[in-house]
């Protein structure tokens, strides 16, 4: 027999199950307490290799993908992360990255000088690795002192190293930065007459960087044609790195290198990541009086300034000027005080609230 409309209630009416069951959604994640822990040695493509077991018998190569609870947070070389699933490295095999462990160190930059956006570079590293050319390319200061700003906002050590000195001494560019204290290493190819095998000449000054490097981690940074694949495939035989000239129309070196990638020192003696080459080091993401603080001498000196004092040349009543010159500053010298003030205006100038 028929019903009509009227004949239905809410007894009738039936209602589909959930297909994926009735029991509500958890914002409790997995610990992941099985998790293994592993160093990210590049990034390709949404995919991280890293190593396993790093040091010892077990060591391997495994290739992750992000777990989905991490978002966006970036993973970069340098990072020490966990893995679950297949942490076997046989290829075709796959693992997740499910945390990311306390980083004591993160080096970034931004795009431009008025881009505030991060871009994320490495992690852990103790030590920058500024590398620069004498001549072809002509160098350029204000990458140097862009990185410096960088490192030691990072707290990250700071090593310059001056290639191709058989074109150009090194003593007068050396001149601008002798004030900061800044180590650095000279190197050259050796010629053919001081080469043992002419077919194969070494690089005068490389035995010098890798006592530097010794038993710490990493990072170089430069600009295309300075000559850092040269130096990494000398330092870590067997890396071959891509190696390019010098542009003769613009003098700039093309790019070699196309992503980040760690490699470890022969004897398990530290880590070293290099980077792909950079036209400019952007300082956006950076706050201008966070510098200060990395000249504690000038710091403390800095307490006795009228409030909004800028330190610079033409801050009136700034009171570092006259304690450096009357020999109140210790070991802050008039040279030492030169220096932050570079470094302090070339970081301003990026602020876009500076005006």
């Amino acid at each position: 027999m028929s019903r009509s409309a009227r004949d239905y209630d809410e007894s009738d009416v039936r209602v589909r199950p959930n297909r994926r069951g009735s029991r509500p959604r958890t914002k409790d994640r997995p610990k992941h307490e099985d998790a293994i822990t592993a160093r990210v040695v590049s990034v390709d493509r949404g995919r991280w290799r890293t190593l396993v077991g790093e040091g010892t018998d077990e060591e391997r190569a495994v290739t992750a993908m992000r777990a989905r609870e991490l978002g966006r947070s970036p993973i970069v070389p340098g990072d020490l992360v966990g893995l679950v699933g297949d942490t076997s490295g046989r290829d075709g095999t796959l693992a997740r990255i499910v945390r990311i462990q306390e980083r004591s160190s993160f080096l970034r930059r931004s795009a431009d000088d008025d881009d505030s956006t991060e871009r994320p570079l490495v992690a852990n590293v103790d030590l920058m690795v500024m590398v620069t050319a004498l001549a072809d390319p002509e160098p350029r200061g204000g990458m140097i002192d862009r990185c410096l700003v960088a490192a030691y906002v990072a707290g990250i050590d700071a090593l310059l190293v001056l290639t191709k000195s058989d074109l150009r001494e090194p003593e007068d560019f050396l001149t601008t930065y002798a004030p900061l204290g800044l180590e650095h290493v000279v190197t050259r190819r050796e010629s053919p007459d001081e080469a043992e095998d002419p077919g194969a000449p070494a690089i005068v000054g490389l035995e010098e960087l890798r006592e530097r490097l010794s038993g710490r981690v990493s990072v170089l940074i430069g600009h295309s044609g300075v000559g850092k694949s040269t130096l990494l495939n000398a330092l870590v035989p067997g890396t071959d790195r891509a190696t390019g000239v010098v542009n003769d129309v613009t003098g700039r070196g093309r790019h070699t290198s196309s992503s980040a990638l760690a490699m470890q020192l022969p004897d398990d003696d530290g880590w070293v990541i290099d980077t792909p080459g950079v036209r400019s080091f952007g300082l956006g993401h950076v706050d201008p009086d966070e510098l200060l603080d990395a000249f504690k001498d000038l710091d403390e000196l800095a307490e006795q300034c009228p409030r909004g004092c800028t330190h610079l040349e033409d801050s009136p009543d700034c009171a570092l000027d006259a304690q450096v010159e009357e020999g109140l500053a210790g070991t802050a010298g008039p040279a030492r005080l030169a220096s932050y003030r570079r470094l302090a205006t070339a970081l301003r100038k990026n602020d876009p609230w500076d005006v």
